[in-house]
This record gives structure tokens, sequence and C-alpha cells, in this order.
């Protein structure tokens, strides 16, 4: 078995972020090299499946030229570009919309996690039951709890400007993804018809502003058409903020009975009604508690087990 303090990692995934690397990528790069293992990063640029496959050979002559054990690819398009530019055993971490995508996509990704990859991970037990294939190892992705945590009010306010005497529910992610759904976070609003209550879009900013935002919200929406595992809802969690959220990928299961969070519908009527629960929660939860198995260290070594399970057996 290869020695952990010994094993070198690369991370492949797209740069086209203006971050570059996602930072939920990043983060949890980071979180598996505090436990020894040593992760280097390659990103790709260009988009659609002709951009990526444009990265073959420039990511092949990459890992030609560095000590690299293992691959750890995000999303579909870049772990095929890494099965195929390189001998390199891969691990394929799907996100959540790789198994919504079009048939053939979809058709394209069973063939590589049966025949290719070396393990392919999904976020949650909704996506590998779209996928159909009992080897695919459910990981959602991991909380830093040490970042992600309740702050005081008026500081989180003041940091967000937020309106300071109006109720805020927070719609975090891009209204223009048709996926989010935000026609029916609008409808919602304009149902309640509460001039006390401000709906405030948020998406793109750094993640160390990340905890400031959730708790600086009364309540985060999410009206997604789909998801894998969001990693917005842990993160409200983490910050003991109250959640309404459409049945998709492990969000139920994420949440499940705590106090001020709820499901809701696709029903505009159901998602006012619910949001009218959770502003009259008026106060944190204790979601934070029921958070606590996904801890951004215990999910470093769980992947951890997977690069050395491989790793063994290739000895």
């Amino acid at each position: 078995m290869t020695n952990i303090t010994l094993m070198k990692v690369l991370f492949v995934s797209s740069g086209n972020t203006k971050f570059g690397i996602s930072p939920i990528i990043k983060n949890q790069g980071l979180s598996i090299s505090k436990q020894g293992v040593s992760v280097s990063y390659f990103n790709i640029k260009g988009k659609g499946l002709f951009g990526y496959l444009k990265n073959i050979f420039i990511l092949g002559n990459y890992v030609r030229k560095e000590d690299i054990n293992l691959i750890h690819a995000h999303y579909s398009l870049s772990a095929f570009v890494a099965a195929i530019s390189s001998r390199k055993p891969v691990v394929a971490s799907l996100m959540g919309s790789d198994v919504h995508k079009s048939v053939f996509m979809r058709k394209l990704i069973i063939f590589f996690t049966r025949y290719i990859w070396k393990i392919t991970i999904v976020k949650s037990e909704n996506m590998k039951e779209i996928l159909g294939i009992n080897s695919i190892v459910v990981i959602p992705n991991g909380v830093d709890l040490n970042v992600l945590k309740p702050i005081e009010l008026s500081v989180a306010k003041k940091h967000t400007n937020f309106p300071e005497n109006k109720k805020i529910v927070l719609f975090f992610a891009n209204p223009e993804r048709k996926e989010k759904n935000y026609t029916l976070a609008e409808k919602a609003i304009e149902i309640l018809n509460d001039n006390g209550v401000s709906l405030q879009v948020v998406h793109g900013v750094d993640f160390h502003d990340v905890p400031f935002y959730l708790n600086a919200s009364d309540v985060v929406l999410m009206t997604s058409i789909s998801e894998g595992s969001p990693n917005v809802i842990k993160e409200a969690m983490a910050c003991n903020t109250s959640i309404i959220a459409t049945d998709v990928g492990d969000i139920k299961a994420i949440i499940g009975s705590t106090p001020g969070c709820y499901i809701t519908s696709f029903d505009p009527v159901d998602v006012a009604s619910k949001l009218k629960k959770a502003l009259e929660f008026n106060g944190k939860t204790q979601g934070r508690d029921n958070i606590l198995h996904l801890d951004s260290n215990i999910i470093a070594d769980r992947i951890i087990s997977i690069y050395e399970s491989i790793l063994s057996r290739m000895v």
C-alpha cells in the first residue's frame, strides 16, 4: 500500500470560473492535504465537450512530467479527459448536474464507470439510483465547520450590506441557470406579499464571505428543479440558518426533521406558505448538530481510503 505521506494525487477540474478552481473542489483538496496527501491541481480551460477534449494532450504531457500516483477528476467532462490523456488510475467525482445531462452523456458516464474509471463517486443516493450501478460510491461534499459557523447577526449584516430593517430571504445561486428555477422564488415572494421581507440574490462570492451571507439571512431559499448534494444547504445548516427547499438531490436527508427547515413542492403557494412558517420561526436552528458527520475532515478520510484501496491493488 502506498504510504499516505508519499501519496501524490492530481485534482483535475474546470478552470473556467473567476476563481479558477471551484471553491468546493479546492476545499476538498485542502482537507485531503491536511491528512498528509500531496494534492496538486490541473485546471481545464475551455467549455463544452470539444473545449475539454482540447486539453487531452496538455494534461497528458503534464502527467508524464510529474510524479503522480492517481488522478481525481471532478465532473464527468474532466474525468473523460483525465482517463483518455493518461494511464494513471482515475477517480471520477460526479457533482450533480452530470447525471441530469442528455441521454448520450449519461450513457457515456455509465460506460466510463463500468470500464474505464477505477472508482466513481456521486454526491447522493439519488444520483446512484439514476445511473443504476452498484459499484458507485456515495460521498457528499464535506463542510469546513471551522469556516462555516454561526456569526453574530449585526456583524454579518454589516459585512453584507443587507437591509437592516428587513427579513432576508437568500437565493444563493445564479438566477440565470434554468435548473435553479429562480422564477418560482420570485412568484413565492410575490404571493407572500410582505413589505418587511427582502429577496436577496447572491452568487459567485469568495468562499470566506459565504458564512456572512448565510448568517445575515433569515431563510435560505432553494427552488431548484434538480440537484446532486447542494453545498449551500449543508453550509446553511452549519450556520444554523432556516431553509426552504424543493425535494431534490439529498436535501430532505440533509435537513431531516430540523425545526425551522422545510421541504416544499413546486407550487408557489406552498413555497410562500413554508416561507411564512420559516420567517415566523424567527431564530436560529440546530442544523449544525445534524451535519457533524459531514465535517470535511471526516469526508477526507473516506476519500483517502478509496485512494489507498486503488493503489494497493496496483502494487
